[in-house]
């Protein structure tokens, strides 16, 4: 039997520690994780739909820049107006992908903006009301190349 020579024993190890840092983990959030993510930021209130509009493409070719355009039908007065609109993901590995926060002052709650998505996904936009309600609207989109990818 031959002895294993240290030179050995170094380069398997290594290889090793190579190929599980190359493994992928896993870069997935889920939908429990994105209703968490929703409930820590909204709370349990009832979400209602309509009142907000999000435009994202059927099929996005790349997933690293994907157009969005939300729009909240409100009137942006002192009495009536939108405070916080969030967007999330199903699948990205941080399912929050971006919140956004306005007063009277911003005259409309409109967000037009490109973000990253990792593979095909409903993607959820939530907007506060001043009176504390909640609304919401979601799109479909088929990523043909996924981001997001934690490797």
């Amino acid at each position: 039997m031959t002895p294993i020579k240290r030179r050995d024993v170094l380069r398997i190890s290594g290889g090793v520690a190579v190929s599980l840092t190359l493994l992928p983990k896993s870069a997935w959030a889920d939908e429990p994780a994105m209703r968490k993510s929703i409930r820590d930021m909204f709370g349990d209130k009832p979400i209602q739909d309509g009142r907000v509009t999000l435009t994202i493409p059927t099929l996005s070719e790349n997933g690293y820049s994907v157009s969005m355009n939300v729009e909240v039908e409100s009137p942006m007065t002192e009495n009536d107006y939108v405070t916080k609109l969030a967007i999330f993901s199903e699948r990205n590995p941080i399912p929050l992908i971006a919140a956004y926060h306005f007063t009277p002052a911003s005259g409309r709650a409109r967000i037009a903006s490109n973000i990253r998505l990792g593979g095909t996904q409903n993607v959820h936009a939530i907007a506060q009301m001043s009176d504390g309600s909640l609304w919401r609207a979601s799109a479909k989109t088929f990523v043909t190349l996924a981001a997001c990818v934690v490797l």
